[in-house]
C-alpha cells in the first residue's frame, strides 16, 4: 500500500513538472513531431508575424489505422508557467478560428507492414493567424468519437523586444572541468519599460530543450536600470551528463548506423541497437541531443512509406540501481511513463525496453528517477564537462495592466 501511494505521488510530481510538454492520450497516435520550419533539432519557437520558412510550426503525427478520423484542433494561449491565459479572449491572440478547425491534410501509408495514416497541419494557416507572442497549446480532438482528446502539442511564439546574451562555461562553483556546466545570462530591456523586474520578468533556462529540469526564474545577481545579469549563478549550474546514444533505421533488410541486427519474426521487424556499455570516460560522439528525424533509405515520401519496427534497447549494468530507469528524448516528450521504462534482466544483467518506432534517426539518453522523483544521471552513463550540450533561455514579460506573459527574448547556445 505504501509503495502504491509513493508511486502515485511520484507520478503526480512528474506530471506537474512536465505539464508544458507534448502529451499523447491515445495509444494509436505515434511519431508526434512539432517543429519550427525544418529546425528539427531545436525548440519549436517561431517569430510573431515572421516571414521566414522557419516561422511556421509544422505538426505531424500518425494514427495506426487506415480509418479516417475527423480530427479538429483548439489553440490556447498560456502564461509563462503554461497555465492557460484565462484572462484573455481568443480574439486577443488569434485572428480567425481558435477552435473547431479540421486537420484535412492526411495520407495513408504505402506498402508498410504496419498500417497507419499520417496527418499534418501548419500554424499559422489560412484559418488562424497568431496575434500575440508567448506560449501556446494546441489540443487535437476526435469528432468521430465524442470529441475525445487525442494529444496536446506545445510551441512558443517570439516577439524579440529585449536583448539576451547567453554563455556557458565549465568553471563552476561546484567544480572546475569535471562534471558540471555553468550558464550565464545578460538581459537588456531595450525600449520596454520594466518597473518591477521581480514580478514582470520570468525566465526559463533549459539544457537540450528539457523542461523537466529547467531552471525557472533564477534570481539575478545584478539588477540594473536597463537590464538584469546572472553571472556564476548557482541556480544555473547543470550536471554535464554525457553525449546521447544514437542509431538510425533506414532499411529493414539490413543494419545501418548503430544497429547490431534486424530480425523478422513472422509478424513484425525487430531492431537491436548495439548494447549501451558503461561509459567510464568521455568519448566524443556527435549527436542530436535527443532529437529524432523520420526518414528511410530512399528519403522519398518519408512520412507515409517509412516502416514501424520494434526497437529493443539494452543497457549493460552490473547490478540493479536504486531507482527507476527510463529512456528519455524528444520522442518520449520528456514523460517518465511505463511506455519508456526499462526493466532489469537478472540473467543478462541488462536494463531492457522494447518500443515500436518509425524508421529514422533517433538519439536518446538513459536516466534514473530516485525515490523522491528526482531525475538522476545513471551511474553507468557518467557526467563529463566536455559534453556538447545545447542550452536555451526564454524570457517572458508582463507589462503593467497586461493580462498574460509575452515571450520577448530567446537564445540558444552550444558549449564546445
Amino acid at each position: 500500500m505504501k509503495k502504491t501511494i509513493l508511486l502515485t505521488l511520484l507520478t503526480s510530481l512528474i506530471t506537474c513538472a512536465n505539464a508544458q510538454r507534448h502529451e499523447i492520450y491515445d495509444p494509436n497516435i505515434k511519431s508526434l513531431q512539432v517543429v519550427a520550419g525544418q529546425n528539427w533539432m531545436s525548440l519549436p519557437v517561431i517569430k510573431l508575424r515572421g516571414n521566414s520558412p522557419n516561422d511556421i510550426i509544422n505538426i505531424g503525427f500518425d494514427d495506426l489505422t487506415h480509418s479516417y478520423h475527423r480530427y479538429v484542433y483548439k489553440i490556447e494561449h498560456c502564461n509563462a508557467d503554461w497555465t492557460v491565459s484565462d484572462q484573455l479572449f481568443t480574439s486577443d491572440y488569434i485572428e480567425g478560428f481558435a477552435d473547431g478547425s479540421t486537420i484535412d491534410d492526411n495520407e495513408e501509408s504505402i506498402n508498410t507492414n504496419v498500417l497507419y495514416t499520417h496527418y499534418k497541419l501548419r500554424i499559422p494557416n489560412e484559418d488562424c493567424q497568431l496575434k500575440m507572442s508567448g506560449n501556446y497549446k494546441l489540443t487535437v480532438y476526435d469528432e468521430n468519437d465524442n470529441n475525445r482528446r487525442v494529444f496536446t502539442a506545445c510551441f512558443m511564439v517570439l516577439e524579440p523586444q529585449m536583448g539576451l546574451q547567453l554563455s556557458v562555461t565549465t568553471n563552476t562553483d561546484l567544480d572546475f572541468n569535471k562534471a558540471h556546466q555553468q550558464v550565464s545570462m545578460q538581459l537588456s530591456y531595450g525600449n520596454i519599460n520594466v518597473t518591477d523586474p521581480t514580478s514582470q520578468i520570468k525566465t526559463a533556462v533549459m539544457q537540450n530543450g528539457r523542461w523537466y529540469n529547467a531552471k525557472l526564474n533564477a534570481k539575478p545577481q545584478y539588477i540594473m536600470p536597463n537590464g538584469l545579469k546572472w553571472d556564476h549563478n548557482r541556480d544555473l549550474i547543470f550536471p554535464a551528463g554525457n553525449e546521447y546514444h544514437k542509431f538510425e533505421v533506414l532499411d529493414v533488410s539490413h543494419p545501418t548506423m548503430g544497429i547490431d541486427r534486424i530480425d523478422w519474426d513472422g509478424k513484425n521487424y525487430n531492431v537491436y541497437p548495439f548494447m549501451c556499455e558503461p561509459r567510464l570516460n568521455y568519448v566524443y560522439d556527435e549527436d542530436a541531443n535527443g532529437a529524432f528525424y523520420i526518414r528511410n533509405s530512399d528519403n522519398i515520401e518519408n512520412d507515409i512509406s517509412s516502416e514501424y519496427v520494434f526497437v529493443h534497447y539494452r543497457l549493460k549494468c552490473p547490478q540493479k540501481v536504486n531507482g527507476t530507469v527510463y529512456l528519455n528524448a524528444t520522442w518520449t516528450n520528456d514523460w517518465f511513463t511505463p511506455d519508456y521504462q526499462m526493466t532489469y534482466n537478472d540473467a543478462t544483467r541488462c536494463y531492457e525496453a522494447t518500443i515500436m518506432q518509425k524508421q529514422g534517426y533517433y538519439s536518446y539518453q538513459i536516466v534514473m528517477l530516485d525515490n523522491s522523483g528526482t531525475v538522476q544521471i545513471m551511474p553507468t552513463e557518467g557526467s563529463f564537462y566536455q559534453t556538447e550540450n545545447k542550452y536555451q533561455a526564454l524570457v517572458y514579460y508582463r507589462g503593467q495592466g497586461e493580462r498574460t506573459d509575452r515571450l520577448v527574448a530567446y537564445q540558444e547556445v552550444q558549449i564546445k
